[in-house]
């Protein structure tokens, strides 16, 4: 049976003011808690803070189901949200982002989650580059926790959605080994600040060369997009914008999940616990992907 959140609590996600503000943080955590509670959101085993490179926040966490036996399992590597300037991997004694490991490993895979550098401290392309780091470090090292290195899937969440689109364009480095991109209320082209305000902190003054749209479009990984009902209309408007330029391309539509009743800060913590939101066409995008071989 696919876990459901009681329309109530869909129903008090949908009114909470859609902008991103730590009250809409705090509020909708405060609805879906006490369901990864009692679903449980740890994997049984967590190995925290491996490091992928040489800054620190060049971290990631594996979760397992415990001991690599038999044949290697796909992997899914998560890359959290937080404006560019923020957010953790995991933060403790909650669901974030642990939960996005629990899914996982409650597939048969093995989940990775990761953190990169903030702006201002670096400035475009380094997200991407962080995230092509941590895939290199992955192919050379998660088969000893029972993960394929021939069959990574990374997903991202708002500027996590950006870091990642930004590497599967080809900013960031090699996308060996990687099946598939999911990408969960990103933006995709940056855009020029409004006149008056400070330049943006990652991208500065927006140049053209910086939006992953057009090479997304002309992408030969396969790719999953999502928004949320509740998302900002900046969000609505990227998926309308890349809805547009892939219809130009391919005369059809690209696999959008529309995340009924969701928000920006609840898309992900749908992950378990209302899976027909997110959890379903991601998994389904998942086993697709990873069950053949390249070209199978």
């Amino acid at each position: 049976m696919v876990e459901q959140l009681p329309q109530d609590v869909i129903a008090r996600l949908r009114a909470l003011d859609s902008a991103i503000t730590p009250e809409l943080a705090q509020a909708s955590w405060a609805l879906l808690t006490p369901f990864h509670e009692k679903l449980g959101y740890t994997a049984p085993n967590i190995v925290r803070d491996l490091r992928y490179g040489e800054h620190e926040r060049h971290r990631l966490d594996v979760h397992t189901g415990g001991e690599p036996s038999g044949e290697l399992a796909p992997v899914v590597v998560f890359v959290h949200g937080g404006a560019f300037v923020a957010g953790d991997k995991s933060h403790p004694g909650t669901p974030v982002y642990d939960l996005v490991g629990a899914w996982a490993v409650r597939h048969g895979w093995v989940g990775v989650n990761m953190t990169y550098r903030y702006a201002p401290e670096v400035k475009w392309p380094a997200g991407a580059e962080d995230v092509a780091a941590a895939v290199g470090w992955l192919r050379a090292n998660i088969a000893q926790y029972g993960g394929d290195p021939d069959r990574i899937i990374v997903a991202g969440n708002s500027a996590g959605a950006t870091h990642v689109a930004d590497f599967a364009a080809g900013h960031g480095g090699d996308l060996a080994g990687v099946r598939g991109v999911a990408l969960i209320s990103g933006i995709y082209t940056a855009r020029p600040a409004l006149p008056g305000a400070a330049p943006h902190p990652y991208y500065g003054t927006p140049d053209p060369v910086q939006a992953s749209l057009p090479c997304l479009v002309e992408s030969h990984v396969p790719l999953l997009f999502a928004v949320a009902e509740r998302d900002p209309e900046r969000f609505q408007a990227a998926i309308a914008e890349l809805t547009a330029a892939w219809l130009a391309r391919h005369h059809a539509v690209p696999n959008v999940v529309w995340m009924d009743g969701h928000n920006h800060m609840s898309a992900v913590g749908s992950l378990g616990v209302d899976e027909a939101a997110l959890g379903v066409p991601l998994a389904r995008f998942i086993e697709r992907h990873t069950i053949c071989p390249p070209g199978g």
